[in-house]
């Protein structure tokens, strides 16, 4: 079959549009399935729920499922080189934070991933205080008081946070640097489960 020039001049066209319109029609769809928010501390903590809350209100406003995964471990840096071995497709997302995505680099010298390098942000979710909570029946009322008690007796207290890198391990580091004294650091898969023990005795 022999085209004429003008058809042929039309389907060239068409073919080398054809990848731009793809690609156009492909954006426009997202998501077009499920996307999976990686969260790389155990269920319960804030980092968790700020993953819930985003992730509930992204899929009412997208029209998909946002899939919570709770991959723990090695201070959040288990779950981050989960995100970053992904495919970068866009399903896979991570609600880091400053421990997995600053902190981590200060003190993993060996850390697997670039977080200046693989990943993209997306946006800021929300800025949250560190806290230094004790159990209700702890002896100090107030700040001065806690830091008396702490250098009178740190070799008697356990310091609970939620993994080396993490950034209430980071920010317990500070605190015992700026007082001066060194209790037992006892690392948790998050803050949820320091916060469980804590309550348990």
């Amino acid at each position: 079959m022999r085209l004429r020039r003008r058809q042929f001049i039309h389907l060239a066209a068409g073919a080398v549009a054809l990848p731009s319109l793809t690609r156009f029609a492909s954006a426009q769809a997202y998501p077009s399935r499920a996307v999976t928010i990686i969260v790389p501390f155990a269920a319960g903590g804030p980092t968790d729920l700020a993953a819930r809350v985003v992730g509930e209100r992204m899929s009412r406003t997208l029209g998909q499922q946002f899939v919570v995964e709770n991959v723990v471990g090695a201070g959040g840096t288990t779950g981050s080189i989960r995100a970053m071995r992904a495919a970068p497709d866009g399903y896979t997302i991570e609600m880091g934070q400053l421990g997995t995505h600053a902190a981590a680099v200060a003190v993993n010298p060996n850390l697997a991933y670039r977080p200046d390098v693989d990943f993209a942000p997306i946006g800021l979710v929300l800025d949250q205080p560190i806290l230094i909570i004790a159990r209700k029946d702890f002896p100090a009322n107030d700040l001065n008081e806690f830091i008396a008690y702490l250098k009178a007796n740190a070799e008697k207290l356990n310091m609970a946070h939620a993994g080396v890198g993490s950034i209430t391990h980071f920010t317990c580091l500070l605190l015992n640097s700026l007082v001066g004294v060194k209790p037992t650091m006892v690392p948790f898969t998050g803050s949820a489960p320091a916060i469980n023990a804590l309550i348990g005795g």
